[in-house]
């Protein structure tokens, strides 16, 4: 935008939100929890999530923007605080098994300073020239907020106006019924993944006693999913740094190992890689 008009100004006011991740049996049952008003005015949620339960969120405004944010003192106190008014039980810190912060690109509305009152929706901006900005919005709403982009720029465009060919547009894995087993959530890939364990039947182990993979999925992940770090499995293919960070490091050697021999590495690069991942994961453990 500043190299379309030099005059232009940020739109965007970050705001940080943090999730702790507890034990299951805090939260028991198959129910979320939601409370729409805490004394500050916040949302509070609690979700149960592979196993697990996640509790969040906080509404920090944040000057400077992170490509690994964490949670602030603060957030954490309100976070175990306000959960335990509606858990089974006030959780501790020690109960925390992963604590994790994301950023939100809010836009800009005035002068005001609370992100919790800003709108999570996306902002469609036209300059003069023609350039078309979308901004703000967030993960869930990625395809509406394409289409509506394309649109707009099918209007600057004067483009014949067509349907959005993508409105029903299957994702890779879709089913039309997901089963209840870990890899559910790989749908039509899960199959695949089996017949990998079959093959390889030492790839059935767990990948780690409190995580709910197996070994076959860093291979599947390496082979299809462009996994080429350990981070890149722990943190991303699967959801092991989320779910228990301290667990998810004392699997990273496996990993590495697991990695190496499908990417043709070396030993001393496996080793690099559990160093590199235990530093990144040591930030969302709570101490």
């Amino acid at each position: 935008r500043t190299l379309d008009d030099a005059k232009s100004k940020s739109m965007l006011s970050p705001s940080q939100g943090v999730h702790i991740v507890l034990d299951r049996s805090f939260l028991p049952g198959d129910t979320a929890l939601m409370i729409p008003r805490t004394d500050d005015g916040r949302v509070l949620f609690a979700i149960p999530w592979h196993g697990k339960a996640v509790i969040g969120t906080t509404d920090t405004p944040v000057g400077e923007t992170s490509i690994e944010p964490r949670a602030l003192p603060a957030e954490v106190e309100f976070l175990i605080s306000h959960a335990g008014r509606y858990l089974s039980r006030t959780p501790a810190r020690s109960d925390v098994l992963s604590i994790y912060a994301g950023l939100r690109p809010l836009v800009k509305a005035g002068d005001g300073t609370r992100t919790a009152a800003l709108s999570r929706d996306h902002t469609i901006i036209v300059a003069p020239s023609g350039l078309i900005t979308v901004t703000g919005g967030k993960w869930t709403t990625y395809r509406h907020m394409g289409e509506d982009t394309i649109n707009r720029a099918a209007q600057v465009g004067n483009l014949a106006q067509r349907p959005s060919p993508t409105r029903e547009l299957k994702l890779h894995g879709w089913l039309n019924e997901h089963g209840d087993s870990a890899l559910a959530v790989y749908g039509s890939d899960a199959e695949p993944i089996r017949r990998l364990a079959a093959e390889r039947p030492e790839l059935a182990n767990p990948l780690h006693a409190r995580l709910p993979y197996r070994e076959a999925e860093v291979v599947w992940a390496a082979r299809y999913e462009l996994a080429r770090t350990v981070e890149d499995v722990l943190a991303r293919r699967t959801r092991a740094l989320l779910l228990d960070a301290r667990a998810s490091i004392e699997a990273a050697p496996r990993v590495a190992e697991l990695l190496a021999g499908e990417l043709g590495r070396n030993p001393g690069w496996a080793a690099q890689q559990v160093v590199e991942y235990t530093a990144l994961a040591q930030g969302y453990i709570l101490i």
